[in-house]
């Protein structure tokens, strides 16, 4: 036997069986393989599992969601397809002339509802871990405009912030090449081995990890949303209205986002960064920030002037006789 079967050391198995359990293994690893990963990526099919506390909630329930449905698609289509082909009229069947069973409907009644009602436990269960918000260690504001974000720095481990704070816009690479007739390559905007054409900024959020961060996210002009995957949640930036979410982060890395509402005609050109960094990179980050500026050379110059005009004037000579 050379497909497979009984051999002398026990079951052998053939090839075609191998490359069927190798195709099932590679569709598995693209729906559920993508554990490693925090950024979405081209043709991936399942969700991002997140870097966060809270992101393997959404993630966990999409997948408990998709295989109850699975099941349930398996069974009510074989039954049906069981029904069709097995017991048709062709064949000689002839139906049963009861109409009704009560133990069966029982059944199909009371399983869906145990169903429903475990789904609806986990999701709540979720909303609830989500809105709480309560033990933040940093509380950032965000706000949505045409087509940018701009960063507040409202505390940080009980301090209050001052002066922290900054707009975040579609990067200059990634302008320039968006612009018609531009006859610049989107491929060619790279930061690494990443394509970033539309998904960097010039002033990314950095946020220190292992920290429970705030968010306060409120609009200027018209209804944003901010939103990055890595995160596990989105939110919509309402003007006029505050709304409340919160993150941590546990793997320092670069994860990116976009605005997930039709803002306007350059919606697609509002990206989200969010750097993660240490607890100390953040601290030294966050000390720059605050540092005063330096004020300008020229400045300086323009104070010197008339002390060196005044000088010369009390040196000239008087001549009047």
């Amino acid at each position: 036997m050379t497909a497979g079967g009984i051999g002398k050391h026990g079951i052998r198995v053939g090839k075609h069986f191998r490359h069927a359990i190798g195709a099932l293994g590679a569709a598995f690893s693209l729906l559920f393989g993508n554990a490693v990963l925090a950024n979405p990526q081209p043709g991936q099919l399942n969700l991002t599992p997140g870097v966060t506390t809270y992101s393997y909630i959404p993630y966990m329930l999409n997948n408990v969601a998709l295989g109850v449905c699975v099941v349930i698609g398996i069974l009510v289509f074989g039954a049906m397809f069981i029904a069709m082909f097995r017991f048709r009229k062709s064949r000689g069947a002839v139906p049963e002339k009861w109409s009704h069973n009560t133990t069966v409907e029982i059944i199909w009644t009371a399983i869906p509802v145990v169903i429903l009602v475990s789904l609806a436990w986990l999701a709540t269960d979720g909303l609830r871990k989500f809105s709480d918000t309560t033990g933040a260690q940093m509380t950032v504001k965000v706000t949505g405009y045409q087509w940018k974000w701009r960063y507040d720095y409202v505390d940080y481990l009980g301090k209050p912030l001052s002066h922290v704070d900054f707009m975040s816009k579609l990067d200059d690479r990634s302008n320039a090449t968006r612009q018609l007739d531009s006859g610049l390559d989107p491929y060619a905007v790279k930061v690494g081995d990443e394509n970033t054409y539309l998904l960097d900024v010039d002033h990314p959020l950095v946020v220190p990890v292992d920290t429970k961060i705030r968010f306060v996210i409120t609009a200027d002009d018209v209804i944003h949303s901010w939103f990055v995957p890595a995160l596990g949640w989105k939110m919509d930036a309402i003007p006029g209205v505050v709304n409340a979410a919160w993150t941590n982060i546990k793997q320092p890395g670069v994860y990116r986002g976009q605005c997930a509402e039709l803002c306007g005609q350059d919606h697609g050109f509002m990206p989200i960064v969010v750097k993660a960094v240490s607890k100390e990179d953040f601290a030294r980050w966050l000390a720059d920030q605050q540092k005063p500026a330096t004020p300008a050379p020229a400045a300086a110059s323009t104070a010197a002037a008339p002390a060196q005009a005044t000088a010369q004037v009390a040196t000239k000579p008087n001549n009047q006789g």
